[in-house]
């Protein structure tokens, strides 16, 4: 996926990445117009009318008023990035994902209190997947948009509107595009690989519906020596084990929407700074700027000075997103290795496969940053995995689980750097003392989680110089 934040969101906070094309990204191409304008560059007219089959579309497309986002053009472009590569899902497939979602519901009532959270199964293609979830990235990502626009329309000087002409009243239908292209290329992307409904960590799906993309889970399975029955029975334990915390600890989903819209609630824009960002490049364009061509357009767009400043409260609010993520995250992925336990003799290899997809930037990950610049690291997820783990083993799964009945007893950014010591001060009683056997239960919870002493620095060489988690 790209990694230029959406719309106009922070820049890659890694500063060897900035610039790079990523993968089938354009670094002149900063708000993915190419997917509108059929290839990064702009150009004249009538070479626009030659590349972009949507191009009489266009009148269209700046009209939309449904909001700060074009989703029409987002999920135009989602569908014809995934219409090469579209397989429909089969009736086989739907039986196996069924079956496989019910025996994973099955072993998980032996790891958790909480009970099944799924209603009903599916398996969806691609397509379906982004079709399925447009409405929950629509709650997600307007408001971040919404306020992104806002911001630079009211901030921009009276002085700048001048030179720009029709750039100010165009600000709002151009952002809309430019933001339903972008997400429309995310979208797109993500769909490529996301092998379950939750595979963001968030509940995408509409409520008690648990879902495997076939197609995604054959790309997964590629270079495993597993069965493909046991790869699709690790993906559908995850899946129920996410289906269970979303549906059974009621707050959830609004304090991780509330963690987005909270660092949207603190975008700031600088006037002055944009001002004179303005005028040095709108000064240094050959030729003058002309806001009718989109070439010069895209090009004062793309080249930073309209880019609002992290603010504290923004650190703060991604602090909150990036804890909560890696709670999810660890949860689930203790819960899985006791429900699997010898059951699935793959799962330690399947479980470090999973890990090593998150630390190179797998769905999730890859997400966030494109939304908020937030860059998700696998040693949260460790820390959150130790807390859950450590838990079970001194104080039992009802204890472990009973953490979630409200947000206020879960473990903190701070918890986190010292997850041992918070397990620690968690109940009273017998359990509260590792003895041998206590020890001997804590291994074997976490085998394959590689869990590693929080303070350590990164191993292994996957993690690489940088790859710190974001303190806010």
């Amino acid at each position: 996926m790209s990694d230029v934040p959406f719309g106009f969101g922070l820049p890659d906070r890694d500063p060897e990445r900035r610039g790079d094309s990523g993968q089938g990204g354009q670094p002149n191409d900063p708000f993915g117009l190419g997917a509108l304008f059929g290839g990064a560059g702009g150009g004249s007219p009538e070479d626009l009318l030659g590349k972009m089959p949507l191009f009489a579309e266009l009148q269209k497309l700046m009209s939309w008023s449904g909001g700060p986002v074009n989703w029409d053009l987002a999920r135009q472009g989602a569908i014809s990035q995934l219409a090469a590569g579209h397989q429909p899902t089969s009736a086989a497939e739907q039986s196996e994902v069924t079956e496989a979602l019910r025996l994973a519901d099955l072993w998980l009532d032996q790891a958790t209190e909480m009970p099944s959270g799924i209603e009903r199964t599916v398996a969806w293609s691609r397509v379906d997947w982004l079709e399925q979830t447009l409405p929950a990235w629509g709650a997600l990502i307007d408001p971040l948009a919404e306020r992104v626009v806002a911001a630079m329309t009211s901030a921009l000087p009276a002085e700048a509107q001048a030179m720009a002409g029709p750039l100010a009243g165009m600000m709002g239908q151009m952002g809309g595009m430019m933001f339903g292209a972008q997400v429309g290329q995310a979208l797109g992307r993500l769909a490529d690989e996301v092998v379950t409904s939750t595979d963001v960590g968030l509940p995408l799906a509409p409520a008690g519906t648990a879902a495997l993309v076939p197609q995604n889970v054959d790309a997964f399975r590629e270079g495993l020596d597993r069965p493909e029955e046991e790869v699709r029975l690790f993906l559908a334990l995850r899946e129920a084990a996410h289906q269970r915390l979303f549906a059974h600890v009621p707050w959830l989903r609004q304090q991780l929407a509330d963690a987005v819209h909270a660092y949207a609630r603190g975008i700031h824009v600088d006037a002055d700074a944009i001002q004179r960002g303005l005028e040095d490049a709108m000064g240094g364009m050959e030729g003058g700027f002309d806001p009718q061509d989109p070439e010069k357009l895209q090009q004062l767009l793309g080249s930073g000075v309209l880019e609002p400043a992290e603010t504290p409260e923004q650190q703060m609010a991604l602090r909150r997103l990036e804890t909560l993520l890696a709670l999810v995250e660890g949860w689930v992925d203790v819960v899985v290795a006791e429900a699997a336990g010898k059951r699935l003799p793959g799962h330690g290899a399947l479980a470090e496969t999973m890990r090593r997809r998150r630390a190179s930037g797998g769905p999730a990950e890859q997400t966030f940053a494109t939304l908020v610049g937030l860059q998700l690291r696998p040693r949260r997820l460790r820390d959150a995995a130790t807390v859950w783990g450590a838990m079970t083993a001194q104080h039992g799964s009802d204890a472990r689980d009973r953490l979630w009945s409200h947000p206020d007893l879960l473990p903190t950014a701070d918890d986190l750097d010292e997850p041992l010591d918070f397990v620690g001060r968690q109940g009273t009683g017998s359990g509260d003392q590792r003895d041998a056997d206590g020890q001997d239960e804590f291994d074997r919870l976490t085998a394959g989680l590689d869990l590693q002493d929080p303070s350590a620095g990164p191993t292994d060489g996957d993690d690489s110089p940088g790859d710190e988690p974001s303190k806010g």
